[in-house]
């Protein structure tokens, strides 16, 4: 089985669920993407990828936020809410300015496009995207949009920099995926290992 995991502290959580799962280590040595251990192989890709990944069949399952499954659309079966990286996805704005509210026309930056146009879509309220996929958080202080759509997870980021939680728009964490093939050709395989990550886990 063929299992993509993101980069980072994600896939170190969830190789020490495997650990205790199978009894032995597993990581990722150096720089190298791929493990193979205990029948399973692991690919170390790009949280962006994941869902193209498993939706592709390069990967029978694999593990990602349900922001990124939710933005990217992907046509993928959810399997198992993990409780790893539990974020919010949120619009923010300066602190204490609530003037985008009262717009005909709220200027948006974000990478997350899809999330932010369907939720101010079902507000009936139109914006403009501007796409941005770092440091978000500068837009609006240099009047580049009126408010933000990002990931926020303790909130201090925004705090030092002037700004704050304006609406709450979801909340994310990661979860197993299956890629729709694989889930029905062997189905008892990737259910008993659920059921496992579900025993050590408690998820």
């Amino acid at each position: 089985m063929t299992i993509a995991l993101p980069k980072g502290r994600i896939a170190e959580d969830v190789l020490a669920i495997f650990k205790k799962i199978f009894n032995e280590d597993f990581e990722f040595e150096n720089r190298k993407l791929i493990l193979k251990k205990a029948g399973f192989t692991f690919l170390n890709v790009r949280n962006w990828d994941v869902a193209t990944y498993v939706q592709k069949q390069a990967a029978d399952i694999g593990v990602v936020g349900y922001d990124v499954i939710t933005e990217l659309n992907s046509d993928v079966l959810e399997l198992m809410d993990l409780g790893l990286g539990e974020c919010r996805v949120s619009v923010a704005g300066i602190k204490g300015d609530e003037s985008y509210k009262s717009k005909t026309r709220i200027k948006v930056a974000t990478k997350l496009q899809n999330i932010a146009k369907k939720y101010f879509s079902k507000k009936g309220i139109p914006i403009e995207i501007i796409k941005l996929n770092g440091s978000i958080e500068l837009s609006p202080l240099v009047g580049l949009s009126d408010v933000i759509v990002d990931i926020v997870q303790t909130g201090g980021t925004l705090k030092e920099n002037g700004m704050e939680e304006k609406e709450v728009i979801m909340h994310s964490s990661a979860r197993v995926i299956a890629n729709k093939n694989s889930f029905s050709t062997n189905k008892k395989e990737i259910l008993d290992l659920i059921a496992k990550i579900g025993q050590v886990h408690g998820a």
